[in-house]
């Protein structure tokens, strides 16, 4: 029996987006288990946005693991997505059978967040507790808080060794302006696990949803399925 697939989205993004539906039905076409959710402030569930964390979102992930699959599973994470899966990971290491990440952001919110702020954003978010800053994939602007930065510190998982008992497989478009190449070199370099593969995909940017993306995405899944 193949292992079940658990899609994990990325900051701000839903399942019903093109990755999370089209992996579903690639899933049953197959009679294969599959499992999309929303984090807590996303989507369908309850919450403010503004409220959730890195530690909170991957609470809610690994309680939707937890009750809602079965057997060995192949974790699926689309960049924030990719950090919490490498989490619940690191917790189920005897049920996760692999991990796929697609353009994976681990620790975005100390090296991309953080660390590109400037002294009048890092003194607002001080003081108010919160900034906003634009977004690419919505007319409302981004909540940054001060509680996303300092628990995000806590859960670093670049800053020492990564270890996974899982293959992996990295999926990384090379004209992402949100998630640099870079960022999947450096995950790959750093990972300790069987098996660890990184494809980089010319032309592809950070949605990796068209046609060709999904189907490599697909193909990357059934290479963990042997």
């Amino acid at each position: 029996m193949f292992p079940g697939v658990m899609f994990l989205g990325g900051f701000a993004s839903d399942m019903t987006g093109t990755k999370a539906t089209r992996l579903e039905a690639w899933a049953k076409a197959r009679g294969r288990a599959f499992l999309r959710f929303d984090y807590t402030g996303h989507g369908a569930s309850s919450g403010r946005f503004e409220d959730g964390t890195i530690g909170r979102w991957a609470a809610d992930a690994e309680a939707a693991f937890d009750a809602l699959t079965e057997g060995p599973t192949i974790l699926v994470g689309s960049s924030m997505g990719g950090w919490i899966a490498l989490l619940l990971a690191m917790r189920r290491p005897e049920r996760v059978a692999g991990f796929v990440g697609i353009a994976a952001a681990p620790d975005f919110t100390e090296d991309a967040m953080w660390a590109t702020m400037t002294e009048a954003q890092r003194a607002a978010l001080a003081a108010e507790g919160r900034i906003e800053t634009p977004s690419a994939y919505a007319d409302a602007p981004y909540v940054i808080t001060r509680a996303l930065i300092e628990d995000g510190r806590e859960r670093l998982v670049l800053r020492a060794p990564l270890r996974l008992d899982c293959p992996v497989r990295l999926l990384q478009g090379s004209a992402d302006a949100d998630v640099p190449p870079s960022v999947a070199l450096r995950l790959f370099e750093h990972l300790d696990a069987p098996d660890v593969r990184l494809e980089l995909v010319k032309g592809a940017d950070h949605r990796f949803s068209g046609p060709r993306e999904l189907a490599i995405i697909e193909a990357a899944i059934e290479s963990l399925s042997a």
